[in-house]
């Protein structure tokens, strides 16, 4: 997916590049899998802030998306490839050969027409969901369930994928796009290839406005604010910060270890965080 530049008639075009949307067929979603979501503003279920720099930007319907790949050894067809504003990759809908119609990530190479199955018996090819246990070793896989039957909670971003390494035991072990490798069970299912939207990453923003379209606040850095909203404030004129970085309310903001307490640290096999 190749992106566009601008004119530079303003300075907010000057740098501003979007995606061509070239590969999206169909500018409706399909309404039966629309759901109303409503905004946050980075609240949580008592109304208080725990999110910072979030709110405004534009409604959104959510999209119902079919993670766990659940229908298994039914051929579904790729009917149309949609524009999510909900995530960074593209979805695609699935005509199934029973008459149900269900939203999936759409991977690298997968085209309108193209036939998709999910199962155990399915062949490991783009699109296709199988187990871990009947992936091929090497194979790049997304969509991955972290418990079996829970529906695929990790490598979903556009561009993401991850390498099946190993299998041993009820466990494969799994390099995610982090470098880190991790211990899955082979009950899991994941989708066999590459997330698509692949120059996602490579979009400037260009102006400020793009970014409070998508639900982003201003952020104000600490060093420009008085010394009792920040540690970074006070000083005359521009002044460092005079300490390691802080978050506002003191605690180490760089390179500060925060997972903690958690059960899951047992299937790490190789730390993202350990140097080659």
């Amino acid at each position: 997916m190749p992106l566009r530049s601008y004119k530079a008639t303003s300075p907010g075009h000057r740098f501003m590049t979007r995606p061509t949307f070239e590969e999206i067929t169909t500018t409706e979603p399909h309404k039966p899998l629309l759901e109303p979501m409503k905004r946050g503003s980075g609240r949580n279920s008592q109304g208080r802030l725990t999110v910072r720099h979030r709110g405004g930007g534009e409604k959104r319907h959510y999209r119902r998306i079919d993670f766990k790949r659940d229908k298994f050894d039914v051929p579904a067809r790729l009917a149309t490839i949609e524009y999510d504003p909900n995530r960074s990759a593209r979805i695609g809908l699935l005509h199934y050969r029973d008459g149900e119609k269900r939203y999936m990530l759409l991977p690298v190479g997968l085209k309108v027409g193209d036939v998709v199955v999910a199962g155990p018996s399915a062949e490991a090819r783009i699109g296709n969901a199988l187990p871990l246990a009947n992936i091929p070793l090497g194979t790049t896989i997304h969509n991955i369930e972290l418990v079996p039957g829970k529906g695929g909670q990790i490598v979903r971003s556009a561009g993401a994928s991850a390498q099946l390494l190993a299998k041993e035991a009820e466990h494969a072990q799994v390099r995610l796009p982090s470098g880190e490798v991790r211990r899955i069970s082979l009950r899991c299912i994941a989708t066999i290839g590459q997330v698509g939207n692949l120059d996602h990453e490579n979009q400037s923003i260009g102006k400020a406005g793009r970014a409070r379209h998508m639900g982003q606040r201003p952020e104000v850095r600490g060093v420009v604010m008085n010394p009792r909203d920040h540690p970074h404030g006070g000083g005359e004129g521009k002044s460092p910060t005079g300490m390691p970085p802080k978050t506002p309310w003191g605690k180490p903001a760089m390179g500060y270890r925060t997972r903690r307490g958690k059960t899951t640290g047992r299937t790490i096999v190789r730390s993202r965080h350990r140097k080659s």
